[in-house]
């Protein structure tokens, strides 16, 4: 027989050392496993989770068409705040009527996940087109609520058709309804046809 297990006192101080050595080592696990898991504070609030090369995003109503796509060259994820940005984003945005979409880009773009709702920024141009003529709106800052099915602005816009410009202060639009309100300082120049 060793001479440890004939021996009460080093037996029990050989138990005492593993116990205080296990509990230890679990601690310094815990701690780590701990850190690790903030992914946030390891990488910085100001990155991304996950980013997203050549992404496509698009939504359906309820009947099952098409309501809205979006594609960027890169967009980057943050699971804490549900959202998304976005470079050089592209949307079409359907109505119900089946009528061309509405193409919009900008510089940047901002998705709200939870809210459904886009953000766009810096040269924001939302193109238009039916089969008589093609108008184009330009502003700095756009907003698609694509719960709602309108998209909003409060900043300058310029709406260029073939007869004429048209400028205001903030604008709303309802999408399936294809219908545009302008809401100050509304000023156009319109050529008449002879």
């Amino acid at each position: 027989m060793p001479t440890l297990l004939r021996k009460p006192r080093l037996r029990t101080l050989a138990l005492a050392a593993t116990v205080a050595a296990t509990v230890f080592l679990m601690w310094e696990r815990e701690e780590v496993d701990i850190s690790r898991s903030d992914a946030t504070e390891l990488r910085g609030p100001s990155e991304p989770d996950s980013f997203v090369i050549e992404g496509r995003y698009s939504t359906w109503d309820e009947q099952g068409n098409l309501k809205m796509t979006l594609a960027s060259p890169r967009i980057e994820q943050f699971d804490d705040s549900e959202h998304a940005t976005m470079n050089a984003p592209r949307a079409r945005i359907y109505s119900d009527q089946g009528i061309d979409p509405w193409i919009i880009e900008a510089d940047e773009g901002s998705l709200q996940h939870n809210e459904d709702l886009v953000v766009l920024t810096g040269n924001v141009v939302v193109l238009r087109q039916t089969a008589e003529s093609e108008a184009t709106l330009t502003t700095s800052l756009l907003t698609l609520d694509n719960n709602l099915g309108i998209v909003h602005t409060d900043q300058p816009v310029t709406i260029t058709e073939p007869f004429g410009v048209t400028r205001a202060t903030g604008m709303k639009a309802w999408v399936d309804q294809r219908v545009l309100e302008l809401n100050s300082r509304v000023e156009g120049q319109y050529e008449t046809v002879r």
